[in-house]
């Protein structure tokens, strides 16, 4: 009996021994699972973002704002009548040429450099065709014009506005008017002609005297 309880149990251990062989053989047998691939990154190429360069507006062309020009010489002329005027250039530097225009004394002076230089009875617009007052640049010298609306000689004109007001020579004598322009003895107007040129200035007040030592717009 013993001897057939050792028979059965060097089975089992053998049966055990080959079971656990089989075991092992098994699990050596058994590859490891391959780890899971994970797919490498794609570099992505950035685009460069264009920004354009800010454009800067456009600059105002200056604007050119005439200078204070001081009364050097006033001539000593005393007043003028009707068809008279007084020119004189002796011993005048060059210089920018100021014109201005006084309708209550009914009189125009020209400075050369601050310094006047001729001066003249004038004839002026009436009540329903007055002459503008403030300052205004010479736009257009015309020697030989002849006014389009009324059909009448302007010689030496110089325009001042884009209807037509303007410094012409005329017959100046009491009682005369115009249609808005400022007449002058032709004479006189020959003169101031060759001495202006496009862009002076003339300046129209009403009852403005200047002096010596005082200042206009050049």
């Amino acid at each position: 009996m013993a001897a057939r309880h050792q028979a059965l149990a060097a089975k089992l251990i053998l049966a055990g021994v080959a079971l656990g062989t089989l075991g092992a053989a098994t699990v050596a047998m058994r590859s490891p699972p391959e780890p899971r691939t994970t797919p490498a990154p794609v570099a992505v190429t950035a685009i460069p973002r264009t920004i354009p360069a800010p454009v800067s507006p456009p600059k105002p062309a200056p604007v050119s704002t005439p200078e204070p020009l001081a009364i050097k010489r006033v001539l000593d002329i005393g007043p003028i009548k009707f068809g008279d005027y007084a020119w004189d250039t002796k011993n005048v530097p060059a210089g920018p040429v100021v014109i201005t225009v006084d309708l209550a004394a009914q009189t125009l002076s020209v400075f050369r450099g601050g310094y006047e230089i001729g001066a003249a009875a004038i004839l002026y617009g009436t009540d329903d065709k007055p002459t503008p007052l403030g300052s205004f640049p010479i736009t257009m010298k015309d020697a030989d014009h002849v006014s389009s609306i009324y059909d009448a000689p302007m010689p030496y004109t110089l325009r001042l506005t884009d209807d037509g007001v303007s410094v012409h020579g005329t017959e100046v004598a009491w009682g005369y008017a115009t249609h808005g322009c400022i007449g002058v003895p032709t004479a006189f107007a020959k003169l101031l002609f060759g001495e202006a040129k496009v862009g002076d200035r003339v300046i129209i007040t009403r009852g403005k005297s200047l002096a010596t030592g005082e200042t206009l717009i050049g």
